[in-house]
């Protein structure tokens, strides 16, 4: 058995086309990612991959709706959202397939 830390990830992405990373591929990419209340990204979209959102523990607000414990959250190429923190809250995302350079900021 091999065994990592997430804290050695770069912003918890743990699969993927980057470094550091467990398995480098571009066909996936997997993320445990950590938020404080109030930590915020603007609306983007991507092109190619769908996103997949698994919210762990806590409450986050996306394209004005509220998600909380346990809801999974599909975001289909084109489709733009935001994301809130309203609460800590710790998240699992899976991005299929892992394209590089696929985040599309809104303006």
């Amino acid at each position: 058995m091999e065994v990592y830390k997430l804290e050695d990830m770069v912003k918890g992405w743990f699969i993927g086309n980057f470094q550091p990373t467990l398995l480098n591929t571009n066909d996936v990419e997997v993320g445990v990612k950590k938020y404080k209340a109030g930590d915020a990204e603007g609306y983007h979209h991507h092109k190619i991959a769908t996103e997949f959102t698994v919210i762990l523990n806590g409450e986050v607000e996306m394209s004005g709706k509220t998600y909380n414990d346990g809801d999974i959250i599909v975001i289909k190429p084109g489709v733009s959202t935001n994301f809130t923190a309203i609460t800590d809250v710790t998240t699992v995302v899976v991005k299929l397939p892992g394209a590089n350079n696929d985040k599309y900021i809104d303006k």
